[in-house]
């Protein structure tokens, strides 16, 4: 007998607690959420292995049966929980001010100025107004957002 034999042997129930604690390490390297259900499922048959005296046969098809259906209702529910929706305006900067109304504070003079918002300052296009006259972002024209005289 081999030594991982004697050792396999030796441990019994708890070889299912160490491939679950493996399969959870695994899954910290790998998100994604797979892992994290057969690593339950291990653990389970690793209890359950503790307090019933099961055939590594038994033990094995447990384990499979545990893992399917832990996979199945952990993705329903990782699905119903999560919200997918996120932020559409990340990676278009400008488009999140459209229809906000700001105060220029300098004059948009041949139809081009700049505005500050928060810590920005943008470039914008629309027609020649005064300083402090109130401006509502129309739309976004490549890095410029296009103003009206709100």
């Amino acid at each position: 007998m081999s030594l991982v034999e004697r050792l396999i042997a030796e441990l019994g129930p708890w070889n299912w607690w160490i491939l679950g604690l493996l399969l959870l390490g695994l899954e910290i390297l790998a998100p994604g959420t797979i892992f994290l259900w057969f690593g339950i499922s291990a653990i389970l048959v690793g209890t359950l292995a503790l307090f019933v005296d099961l055939s590594w046969q038994v033990a094995l098809v447990l384990f499979l049966v545990l893992s399917f259906v832990s996979l199945i209702v952990g993705r329903r529910l990782v699905s119903r929980f999560s919200s997918e929706e996120g932020d559409p305006g990340l990676n278009k900067r400008g488009s999140r001010y459209i229809g906000r109304t700001f105060v220029l504070k300098e004059p948009l003079s041949e139809g081009a100025g700049r505005l500050s918002i928060d810590d920005t300052v943008w470039r914008i296009t629309g027609p020649d107004l005064p300083a402090g006259t109130h401006v509502e972002i129309k739309s976004i024209d490549g890095a410029r957002l296009v103003v009206d005289k709100a």
